[in-house]
């Protein structure tokens, strides 16, 4: 594990105690950690996407807000559901980002999970045959990866007063390289091989679609296997990246005992979208027990990256408490290289 970041599935409302959390005050918290985070020589902070709900649902210009006000850390989703996503116009959001971050986008794509209403993509204007979705968002895949490599989309105007010319146009602003910090997030073995195949990056999460009796971090660890090995047949140049998430809370006080000292001790296992999956464990213990329980999970020691899910609703300054007592105490023996080593 060379680089940890955090994920924030970024949920609002109400508190608890008449106290709310609202959408303003959750975006703006999440540059203030970005910020944070960035200080304190973290590798990426990402936002997880969903529509319909009390999370974010826009990531765009957050990232860019976030890419603005740092220097270092990577920015990014976990993950961009593609089913409701305009492939272009996606493809010049990201270019944008990546443009303003000086290449930190690293952007997570997926099918997409499980929402709070039914077939929500369509509200969008897509319709699909698969009822997930899964064949429309492989659609829209194909013709953004196609736009951020650069081919031409649409034929130029020859009699355009702005210069069209004659040729195919590509999509405005291209960012070179932008394929490369492109990642899908599988949560079954096929997936993660299609990613390989594909050439992108591969985001693991906290779950996989796969039940057979086996600890959750063997049956993820054999997903970036595969992955590992599809696109090492395709024949991709360089290494691909691979990051998992994980549930961490060191406990140092008594206030993180009380939050987090009752969580769960095993994997799970459930139902996500009509497949038996097995669901990872919450780690919760004193640094010293973490640093061993992690070095033991496989997936972890076999991805380069680990995201942290972080309790984004605790504020700020819980939080950073929270990731700082990791990259102090836990992550510099599971091999992490800080940001700030190199700045």
């Amino acid at each position: 594990m060379q680089r940890f970041g955090t994920l924030s599935f970024g949920h609002y409302g109400p508190l608890g105690g008449g106290r709310e959390l609202t959408a303003g005050d959750m975006l703006h918290q999440a540059i203030d950690l970005a910020q944070g985070m960035d200080d304190l020589g973290v590798n990426g902070v990402a936002v997880r996407v969903h529509h319909f709900a009390r999370q974010q649902a826009a990531p765009m210009p957050l990232l860019a807000a976030m890419a603005a006000k740092t220097k270092r850390i990577e920015v990014g989703t976990g993950v961009i559901d593609m089913r409701y996503e305009n492939p272009l116009y996606l493809a010049e959001e990201a270019a944008a980002v990546d443009l303003i971050s000086d290449g930190r986008l690293a952007l997570g794509v997926s099918r997409g999970s499980p929402e709070t209403v039914v077939r929500g993509y369509e509200k969008f204007g897509y319709s699909a045959s698969d009822p997930r979705g899964a064949d429309l968002a492989r659609e829209h895949m194909d013709l953004f990866l196609r736009a951020i490599d650069g081919e031409g989309l649409a034929e130029r105007d020859a009699n355009s007063p702005f210069g069209g010319g004659h040729g195919m146009q590509r999509i405005e602003p291209h960012a070179p390289g932008l394929r490369s910090r492109v990642w899908w997030g599988a949560g079954s073995r096929d997936t993660a091989e299609w990613a390989g195949r594909t050439g992108l990056n591969l985001m693991s999460s906290t779950l996989v679609t796969e039940a057979d009796g086996r600890p959750f971090d063997i049956l993820q660890a054999e997903q970036i296997d595969r992955f590992r090995a599809a696109w090492a047949e395709a024949g991709h140049a360089g290494t691909p990246r691979v990051s998992v998430s994980r549930s961490v809370f060191p406990i140092t006080t008594a206030e993180d005992e009380l939050y987090f000292g009752h969580s769960q001790e095993g994997d799970g296992i459930g139902y996500i979208d009509g497949f038996r999956s097995t669901f990872g464990k919450t780690y919760a213990a004193a640094p010293d027990v973490l640093v061993e329980q992690l070095l033991q999970d496989a997936a972890v020691m076999s991805a380069d990256t680990l995201m942290l899910t972080i309790p984004s609703q605790l504020g700020v300054e819980f939080n950073l408490r929270i990731i700082e007592s990791f990259a102090r105490h836990v992550a510099p023996a599971l091999g992490w290289q800080s940001t700030l080593a190199s700045a």
